[in-house]
């Protein structure tokens, strides 16, 4: 099902919430709605007025310059920026309607929910299969036979299985870039996420690898609300339903990337895509 979605101003006027696409839920999965989000870094702001509702069970890319917003709006998705002395945020994030900023909200859990997979693969230092558990176990799974399964399941998601199910022993650190970049993506969906956060996956991987990961998020869309930040072009057009065009802390254009990509509103957004800059 394809959905209406206005291309309005989103640089001197800001959308309306009435203008951004409607589709809140489906089948059970969350979606993403910021509103008026402004971000702090101390003194110096890095986001500025972003509303951005985000489709479930869609993948949406955040495109842009470096250091335009991209990682720090995705990193506010799952309140990660918290760690940051200094850091601050204005207005309201919602998930499946639920302010993830107001008083009393279990980080533990939104983290859960909100799954990420971060630019570097960063597998612990341990067997692939406590890898894969580590977030069940953390979450009270002791079961052996239920994390067995967990374990199985996830590394089928992550379409891996196949490479490593007579090693699971083995330590994480004996996998290729790509295949660890896959286990990360395992331990994500092993704790049953409902949104996955993934910031630039594939950008230090090979062609090879890259492809792979573009494969797996084509899968995994069917399940999962998938955001991604990237620097890559053509994977934003390859992988994505949506596409949000960040430039100094702000949401300029935001629409279905095929209409982005060839038709876009904003004179700013065709000469990023073009490469006039950036």
């Amino acid at each position: 099902m394809e959905l209406a979605v206005d291309f309005r101003i989103h640089n001197q006027a800001q959308t309306s919430i009435a203008d951004m696409p409607q589709q809140e839920n489906v089948d059970g999965l969350m979606s993403v709605d910021a509103r008026a989000v402004n971000f702090f870094y101390g003194s110096q702001q890095a986001l500025f007025d972003i509303t951005l509702r985000v489709p479930a069970k869609r993948v949406t890319a955040l495109i842009g310059p470096s250091g335009c917003g991209k990682s720090t709006f995705l990193r506010t998705l799952n309140r990660m920026n918290e760690s940051i002395e200094g850091a601050r945020l204005e207005g309201r994030v919602l998930i499946d309607s639920k302010d993830i900023y107001a008083p009393g909200v279990d980080l533990v859990e939104l983290r859960r929910k909100v799954g990420m997979v971060f630019q570097r693969q960063n597998p612990f230092p341990k067997s692939i299969f406590d890898n894969v558990a580590y977030g069940p176990r953390i979450h009270g799974n002791r079961d052996k036979h239920s994390l067995a399964e967990i374990v199985e399941r996830s590394l089928k998601q992550a379409d891996l299985w196949n490479e490593v199910k007579n090693r699971l022993s083995s330590s994480a650190l004996s996998l290729s870039g790509g295949q660890q970049q896959r286990l990360c993506i395992a331990r994500a969906l092993a704790v049953d996420p409902q949104i996955l956060l993934m910031d630039e996956p594939a950008s230090a991987l090979d062609p090879r690898s890259t492809a792979k990961i573009e494969d797996l998020i084509a899968e995994l869309r069917q399940q999962y609300t998938i955001i991604i930040v990237t620097h890559n072009m053509q994977q934003a057009a390859r992988v994505s339903d949506y596409t949000a065009f960040f430039y100094e802390g702000r949401l300029i254009e935001f629409g279905v990337t095929k209409k982005l990509f060839t038709m876009p509103a904003q004179k700013q957004t065709e000469d990023y895509i073009t490469g006039r800059f950036g």
